[in-house]
């Protein structure tokens, strides 16, 4: 099973590519560079280490597309 690829930072919403430089936790809670810095790289969800979300394969997209479902926090993560 492939990583959903989540199409958006669950702190702030900002857009993220699947090529962008995104953080994961093991449950692919998934942060912009940004936040995850600005949380000192621990998920706010479930505490766990962020660490670098992989890269796909532009030519594995088409079988293995991105997810496109929203995630975002519903409690507003600390500035």
């Amino acid at each position: 099973m492939a990583l959903e690829l989540r199409p958006n930072c669950e702190c702030c919403d900002r857009d993220l590519a699947p090529d962008a430089e995104a953080f994961i936790c093991s449950f692919e809670c998934t942060w912009c560079a940004a936040c995850a810095k600005s949380l000192s790289m621990k998920c706010l969800n479930c505490g766990g280490e962020l660490v670098r979300r992989p890269v796909r394969p532009a030519e594995k997209l088409a079988k293995n597309p991105p997810s496109t479902k929203r995630v975002v926090r519903d409690q507003p993560c600390p500035a």
